[in-house]
């Protein structure tokens, strides 16, 4: 009885072990014939290539700034802290880089507003900004940056090469100026620079050329 005893104990524990072992052939199986079947989970928002981050805070009011993915195309992460109503993220799809962000009071209204520099991909560098402007401590809206195209004084020799900063309570735009005949990499026009300034338009706030200089 014994010996019965036993042997019924082993067979147990051999019909188990190949019980797990079809069953681990099986789903090996699934993925070699469902290639997007995956025990990978997706990976999280630390784990993705982050290319910029920086934190802002200006009265009381941050900004958290990061970009994720790789290549020329990247998500630009805008998460606002601080707003009494709507402190939603913002996720645009840009192409190109962000190479600096700064906040500032353009207006002079109490709240900040928050500036993100980005270049395009290729030897051009195209410049642009994405601003957003704080609307009396509970929300933001964007802020309309207008293509240099617009203006034919500023836009006369232009090919990139864009530098922005904040100026005391104006955003400052530098480049080289091409002349006819000059190559990307030799302008020889000395260079331009665009003073703008913040105002109220009918839809949203927006930069307006103020100054414009070469030197």
């Amino acid at each position: 009885m014994k010996n019965l005893k036993t042997i019924v104990i082993t067979l147990i524990g051999v019909l188990v072990m190949i019980a797990c072992k079809n069953e681990k052939e099986k789903v090996n199986q699934e993925q070699i014939e469902n290639p997007e079947v995956s025990v990978e989970e997706t990976p999280t928002q630390e784990e993705q290539q982050i290319g910029f981050q920086k934190t802002l805070t200006l009265q009381d009011i941050t900004f958290e700034i990061t970009t994720i993915g790789e290549g020329s195309v990247s998500d630009l992460i805008i998460q606002p802290n601080g707003l009494e109503i709507d402190n939603q993220k913002i996720v645009l799809e840009i192409d190109g880089q962000v190479v600096n962000a700064e906040i500032e009071d353009l207006n002079s209204d109490w709240f900040p507003e928050i500036l993100v520099y980005t270049v395009s991909a290729g030897s051009g560098s195209y410049g642009n900004v994405i601003g957003y402007s704080v609307n009396n401590g509970k929300s933001i809206s964007q802020i309309y940056f207008p293509d240099i195209s617009e203006n034919k004084e500023a836009g006369v020799g232009y090919m990139g090469h864009d530098e922005f900063a904040v100026v005391e309570t104006s955003l400052v735009q530098r480049f080289p100026i091409y002349k006819s005949g000059d190559s990307n990499s030799n302008p020889t026009g000395g260079t331009r620079q665009i003073q703008y300034k913040l105002q109220d338009g009918e839809a949203s706030r927006l930069f307006v050329i103020d100054k414009i200089s070469e030197y």
